[in-house]
């Protein structure tokens, strides 16, 4: 019964008959003094043993940093100034955020293939619980959807995902200059009617070089070093501003 079961397991994966064949422009991006973000493309293929299924084709490539929890704050103006009422935390919201689709979302992905496999922004964010007291819990993590999305580090551009003869597909991620550092997980869904028939996962490696990882390593683990190197250089800017000054007076 368990191999009958196992082979009941597998038969979907292979009755589809296509398979994701991806290609990336770059698999790291370096984050250095005078770094002012990036652009991914990302480019595949679908693999095919028979003839094209019927159904309508969808491509959805999303891009996610690395997750932390976030703790959302309500104010509210009480006696003249504005405080903290209500504190909900979120145990895992994605630094950053991207999808790209080859038609509108709700058109080739249904609700609950999205919930299955937590494709769209929503979904990517993972609020378990709230407090007895917060009755309108989903307007926090609303709420941080809506500031990271000003800040251009939540994103979804639906038609952006070019398909060529549905075999081809091509589509460029733009990454803002205030990225996190770490492992960036990238999926690729290729859909049908609405449902998942294949999915390819990589990362893209985001990290500090030259300067920048110089300086993070140093304030992480010798603060003081750190502490005491950002003093002596405030005093010796100030002092070559001072003397700087002086000498154009003195001329």
């Amino acid at each position: 019964m368990r191999i009958l079961a196992l082979i009941l397991c597998i038969i979907p994966l292979f009755a589809s008959g296509e398979e994701i064949v991806l290609g990336m422009s770059q698999d790291e991006v370096a984050i250095t003094a005078t770094f002012d973000g990036s652009n991914i493309l990302v480019f595949g293929a679908i693999k095919r043993e028979s003839a094209i299924p019927e159904g309508e084709l969808g491509v959805i490539v999303t891009i996610a940093g690395p997750s932390e929890p976030v703790a959302v704050h309500r104010k509210e103006r009480r006696f003249g100034i504005w405080v903290n009422t209500d504190t909900v935390e979120v145990d895992a919201a994605p630094s950053f955020y991207a999808i790209a689709t080859s038609a509108p979302m709700d058109r080739i992905l249904k609700d609950t293939e999205d919930l299955r496999h937590q494709i769209s922004i929503e979904r990517a964010i993972r609020s378990v619980g709230a407090p007895m007291t917060i009755t309108d819990a989903p307007a926090f993590t609303d709420a941080v959807i809506r500031i990271r999305k000003s800040q251009d580090l939540y994103k979804r551009t639906e038609n952006s995902v070019l398909l060529d003869q549905e075999t081809l597909f091509r589509t460029s991620v733009d990454m803002p200059a205030n990225l996190t550092e770490g492992d960036y997980f990238t999926r690729i869904f290729l859909t049908r009617d609405g449902k998942v028939v294949s999915e390819f996962e990589t990362t893209i490696d985001v990290k500090k070089v030259g300067l920048e990882r110089f300086l993070y390593n140093l304030s992480h683990q010798q603060p003081l070093v750190y502490g005491l190197l950002s003093l002596a250089i405030a005093i010796l800017a100030g002092w070559l501003a001072s003397s700087f000054f002086r000498m154009i007076r003195g001329t």
